[in-house]
């Protein structure tokens, strides 16, 4: 079968029923609401609305998610101490830093870096990051400045 523009199936799109366009049209006076008495002839209503009543969501708190819907803070990355050998001896430690050696990924610039002991530490190097007290001790035996 060979496949022609006169082959393809039609494609007609059933259009919009347009309300409120007068008697003649079908689809006025009361505009497929209904009788035109009462709330939800008038207006859209939200689904919860209980008329005035109290919701029921606000009677449960816990199905509405009490402590349940809070930001979620993300974590520090950590480095440990051993890692720090890919940079050059004597330099700066940043995030930046951090970054550009391949060791934490480009989210630490926002999340954050901690500096955490673990391994053994040959080259000097001076901190502009946060560190635990293990990650101050082998830097220590390292290099005086901090």
């Amino acid at each position: 079968m060979k496949l022609t523009l006169e082959s393809l199936p039609k494609l007609i799109d059933k259009k919009k029923k347009r309300l409120g366009r007068g008697y003649g049209s079908g689809a006025g006076a009361k505009s497929g609401r209904g009788t035109t008495r009462h709330q939800a002839a008038r207006e859209n209503i939200p689904a919860h609305y209980e008329g005035g009543q109290g919701k029921l969501t606000k009677k449960f708190p816990l199905t509405r998610g009490k402590g349940r819907n809070k930001p979620v803070k993300k974590p520090m990355e950590t480095v440990t101490v051993s890692q720090l050998e890919k940079l050059a001896n004597k330099s700066d430690v940043t995030i930046v830093m951090l970054v550009n050696a391949g060791i934490v990924k480009k989210s630490a610039i926002k999340n954050g870096v901690k500096i955490v002991g673990g391994g053994k530490l040959t080259k000097e190097f001076t901190l502009k990051v946060p560190a635990t007290k293990t990650a101050l001790s082998a830097l220590n035996k390292t290099n005086d400045t901090l």
